[in-house]
């Protein structure tokens, strides 16, 4: 009897793990095949806005970059913002949106716009200039919480904590 039982509750279990892996998998697949579900893109659409707000406010005009949500980048990359002939696009990772759009909100798309004023301003000219002190007081002023060169992985896990 307590023999059946132990079974039940062990296929029951494996069961259950199952099908929550299978829906991951489901959601995972459907995140990375299908376009950006819309309310990503409002909430990505509300952020530059702000930061162009807050450029307009600091700078006293604003910049028309296309901001391209992109599954191209190669690891971890969370954003990038491009010059090239004189033109800026602004591209961010949509594969880690999915576990970090807090944090592209909060940090990444403040960075990219703030490398973005820099190259419209000259101020780009080296790699070694592209988070100088310059560059961090404008990611701020942009609206930056988190002006850093790279992605701090430790803060975004924590982030996710329920403590």
């Amino acid at each position: 009897m307590f023999k059946k039982k132990l079974e039940f509750i062990f296929v029951s279990v494996i069961l259950l793990a199952m099908s929550v892996l299978g829906l991951n998998y489901y959601k995972s697949y459907t995140f990375k095949n299908n376009d950006l579900p819309e309310s990503y893109k409002k909430r990505i659409q509300m952020k530059e806005k702000e930061v162009l707000s807050n450029m307009q406010k600091h700078y006293g005009f604003t910049l028309d970059i296309p901001l391209i949500v992109t599954d191209k980048f190669q690891g971890r990359l969370y954003g990038l913002t491009s010059y090239k002939n004189g033109h800026i696009k602004i591209y961010l990772n949509k594969k880690v949106m999915k576990e970090s759009l807090e944090y592209i909100l909060e940090a990444v798309i403040a960075h990219e716009y703030a490398h973005a004023l820099m190259f419209k301003q000259g101020h780009l000219h080296t790699k070694e200039k592209g988070h100088s002190a310059l560059w961090q007081q404008t990611c701020v002023k942009l609206g930056g919480e988190d002006c850093q060169q790279y992605v701090d992985q430790q803060e975004i896990i924590m982030s996710k904590m329920p403590f």
